[in-house]
């Protein structure tokens, strides 16, 4: 017993338990519903949401408490803390993303619960599967070894094919999920590809650390570098989802159910965001003047395709879906700044840009009842005369999307800019702001319809008094971090320079 207290003591693996917990509570989750009666699926269904809030508390409180400890002590005092051999690190980047993504998660179980129910599609399959992504994203954050990183991202990628073709009577739902799950294979591929040459490339390592210093120090083989680089980037911009390897995104966010676009669209993103933190900038900073250009290319093509296609579209997820990538596009900005004042914007967009989009699938989820899906841009018309509140919720959403001041996509898109201008991309910076400024219109067009048509619908808004309570919470939110944006912001800075 001794003898196994000690190896758990050296393996350090105390760092790990939010994640023991979780894949812990996913498990007993499938296996205590085999002993339900067929018949209980209230039970199930009770069963299933005491249970994923009761883990969403307990990982919350366990990441605050981790992040307040961190926070409260200078840079110098407090660094990364590694566990398993080193291949897994709690730093203030991955404790910061980790809350981040549980409070989405939560929202996402909140928003979707209703729509799931009424469809007959809220199993302990749908609250596993979340769970198993759960797991999946906060390994990606917390991972400094390339095994642990992929296993991560390969968790949240299946548990994500699996979700959008959740609803299997339905054929559109299908169809996404086979598209989505052939070019994640090959976007898989590829960035395997790319980390077995740096893995040549380095002597041998898969530890990000080890990469890092062998590359800084000059002694890794430069052809097999820069060829790893590129797969590798390659890789990493189909899981964000930006051009040119973006296809997947409008056709999965329109095919999934609503509720799992919703999630897709939200705490994978944070994800994302710290899965190339952890190769671009933690692993491969020394290589920068090889993928900087390649995110210049990838930031521009993003920026400026989502904004001139958004503005064709008449489904909402699909613009939203057009949307994401030009977001996506903004937040490579940031990050191809190769500092740390660009990481720390990248951090608060991406963060900002979550909440913007939970509460823009939570209106559309609050407007769509049974036999009817409000996800078509005329939907939206006369919403002011059938609600005053939620349009003023959507009005919000819109804004900020859109990049208006006083809010907090505002603040966000200027922050990556000033990012991106300090490092000397002038011309991208102007790029970006002029195709921000065309993208506006889109997001006005969704005010015009709320506001100044007659609307099409007038059957009245359903939903539980507390999705409208979150929903109202999550869309002012958006107007606090607008207003106030340096809370936020110093606390990004605060675990970017822990973390780096």
């Amino acid at each position: 017993m001794n003898t196994v207290a000690s190896s758990f003591a050296t393996l350090n693996a105390g760092l790990a338990y939010p994640e023991m917990f979780l894949l812990a509570a996913a498990c007993l989750l499938l296996v205590g519903d085999l002993f339900m009666p067929s018949h209980g699926r209230d039970t199930r269904l009770t069963l299933a949401g005491v249970i994923i809030f009761a883990i969403t508390a307990v990982l919350v409180i366990t990441g605050n408490q981790a992040q307040s400890a961190g926070l409260m002590l200078p840079a110098k005092q407090l660094g990364p803390q590694y566990a398993f051999s080193n291949m897994f690190v709690v730093d203030g980047m991955s404790t910061m993303l980790k809350v981040a993504m549980l409070l989405s998660m939560a929202v996402v179980l909140v928003y979707s619960r209703a729509y799931m129910v009424a469809r007959n599609i809220f199993t302990t399959e749908f609250v596993a599967l979340l769970l198993f992504a759960t797991l999946g994203m906060m390994l990606m954050v917390s991972a400094n070894n390339f095994v642990p990183l992929y296993l991560g991202l390969e968790l949240l990628a299946l548990s994500s094919y699996a979700l959008v073709a959740i609803n299997r009577d339905s054929a559109v739902s299908t169809e996404a999920a086979m598209k989505y799950f052939i070019l994640g294979a090959l976007a898989s591929g590829l960035l395997l590809y790319g980390m077995s040459m740096i893995y040549g490339a380095t002597g041998g390592s898969l530890d990000i650390s080890r990469i890092a210093k062998v590359i800084a120090f000059s002694q890794a083989k430069d052809p097999l570098v820069s060829f790893g680089v590129v797969f590798i980037i390659a890789g990493l911009a189909f899981k964000l989802g930006v051009v040119p390897f973006h296809m997947w995104v409008p056709d999965v966010y329109h095919g999934a159910p609503t509720p799992i676009t919703l999630f897709i669209g939200s705490a994978p993103k944070i994800a994302a965001f710290g899965f190339v933190m952890r190769i671009v900038a933690d692993g491969l900073g020394g290589a920068s003047g090889d993928w900087q250009g390649m995110l210049v290319i990838l930031a521009v093509l993003s920026i400026g395709l989502g904004n001139l296609v958004a503005i064709a579209q008449t489904n909402l997820k699909r613009m939203l879906a057009y949307s994401t990538i030009s977001h996506m596009g903004f937040l490579l900005l940031g990050i191809l700044a190769a500092s740390r004042e660009g990481y720390a914007a990248s951090m608060f967009y991406v963060i900002t840009y979550t909440i913007t989009a939970l509460a823009s699938f939570g209106v559309i989820l609050l407007l769509t009842r049974t036999g009817f899906e409000a996800d078509e841009l005329v939907d939206l018309k006369g919403l002011n005369k059938r609600s005053p509140w939620v349009a003023f919720l959507m009005l919000i959403v819109a804004v900020s999307l859109a990049g208006i001041p006083l809010t907090a996509g505002f603040f966000a898109k200027l922050a990556v800019l000033e990012a991106a201008l300090a490092a000397g991309f002038l011309w991208v910076v102007v790029f970006a702001v002029l195709m921000s400024v065309i993208g506006a219109f889109y997001y006005l067009r969704i005010i015009k319809l709320m506001y100044f048509d007659e609307p099409t619908d007038n059957h009245p808004i359903e939903g539980t008094s507390g999705m409208h309570a979150l929903l109202s919470v999550n869309a002012l939110t958006i107007l606090v971090f607008g207003l106030f944006p340096g809370a936020l912001l110093s606390a990004c800075m605060a675990a970017i320079n822990r973390t780096l």
